[in-house]
């Protein structure tokens, strides 16, 4: 008796054939990875060396310190001689984490290769900071580049959950002590409208920090001028944001140098000032 259920037949459809060309195509992989690599800098100049391998002692020390507790430490770059300060430059190198401070003077800030290990660029500033985060970026976070218009912001048509999210934020932040665990709202999980997004942005405001830390895709942090309000956004590696979240904190965690890194930078500035010598 023959059975009911048949085989289809091989060899047709797609995928059965070979390609004409000989050639197979392949989807473009994620790429933009960084990853840690030890640089040992060029140390021609003996004098200016050991010059600048003795502050990398002191910052190693500080990092130490700081992954225990101790307060944030600082250096002045600028007491360095010409060449050795271009012996640190080439150390320190370029991490992860910029981030751009307005008012003035207006600062540059860049990680340096070490977590936690931040260089601070401005007119009359040349120094590097140990800690979680430069002080500075703290303390002028929300000073308003564009005022928070708050409740006052003209309503447009479209809005839809938008002022029950300036409600909840503005409740947050007065009512957020100094430690308190963040308060997030995840836009990506929140119908919401394009009208509701630029009238959030009107009715927050912008600060006067701006932070980017590039790694697998990107993370943008931006201050708003509504006290402890900070825009969290990350983007894929195709630059596609798949994460948009408000956070009510002192400072985002993304942006934080952990204890972690600290004790981790101590080993790492070490082990370069070992291969120097």
């Amino acid at each position: 008796m023959a059975s009911p259920f048949m085989l289809p037949p091989t060899g047709f459809g797609p995928g059965s054939q070979p390609d004409p060309a000989g050639e197979l195509q392949y989807m473009p992989l994620p790429s933009g990875m960084r990853t840690y690599a030890p640089h040992i800098p060029e140390a021609d100049d003996p004098v200016a060396t050991a010059e600048a391998l003795a502050m990398l002692a002191e910052m190693a020390a500080a990092c130490d310190a700081t992954a225990k507790g101790a307060g944030p430490a600082e250096f002045d770059l600028s007491t360095l001689s010409p060449k050795a300060r271009k012996v640190m430059a080439d150390a320190l190198g370029q991490g992860e984490v910029s981030i751009r401070l307005r008012g003035l003077p207006a600062v540059m800030v860049q990680e340096s290769v070490f977590a936690g290990v931040w260089m601070l660029l401005a007119a009359g500033i040349d120094r590097v900071e140990i800690g979680p985060v430069p002080g500075l970026t703290l303390a002028r976070a929300h000073v308003p580049h564009r005022p928070a218009l708050g409740t006052q912001a003209r309503r447009i048509a479209g809005l839809a959950n938008a002022p029950a999210v300036l409600t909840e934020l503005i409740d947050r932040s007065r009512s957020r002590q100094p430690g308190d665990s963040a308060h997030v709202i995840n836009l990506t999980l929140l119908p919401h409208t394009p009208e509701d997004l630029l009238w959030l942005d009107e009715a927050l405001g912008e600060g006067a920090v701006t932070v980017l830390s590039r790694g697998y895709g990107n993370c943008r942090v931006t201050a708003t001028a509504l006290a402890g309000v900070w825009r969290v956004q990350f983007y894929n590696s195709m630059d596609t944001l798949i994460l948009d979240t408000f956070e009510v904190t002192d400072m985002p965690e993304v942006a934080l140098a952990a204890a972690e890194d600290l004790s981790d930078s101590a080993i790492r500035i070490r082990d370069v000032i070992e291969a120097i010598r």
